[in-house]
């Protein structure tokens, strides 16, 4: 079997990007296989048939992938942040009197 050798960096100060997963997306994939394997491993021990786990994990697996993957094209490395953000600004600030507006004592 050949070796494959994968590049991760594109440059200096540059954030991490492996097979056009960009920054944090590499590590919510990663959590969300290991949160799938726990799910097949538990499905397994109810006794729950093999290829019944197999294709629910299958299925669930793309699903995952498909959307790190559309979240990662559209937000890029730092959008989530600014999208989640965007959202707790309020849209206006409304005060009940002019008090604080005034000049002076």
């Amino acid at each position: 079997m050949a070796n494959s050798v994968y590049h991760i960096n594109k440059g200096l100060n540059q954030s991490i990007e492996f097979k056009g997963l960009k920054a944090q997306y590499i590590w919510y994939l990663g959590g969300g296989i290991i949160v799938l394997m726990f799910f097949f491993s538990g499905m397994y021990i109810l006794g729950l048939p093999s290829l019944v786990c197999i294709g629910v994990i299958g299925i669930s697996a793309a699903v995952l992938v498909m959307k790190v993957y559309k979240m990662s094209h559209k937000y890029g490395e730092h959008g989530m942040m600014k999208a989640l953000a965007k959202r707790q600004v309020p849209k206006a600030v409304r005060t009940p009197s002019r008090k604080i507006f005034k000049m002076g004592k």
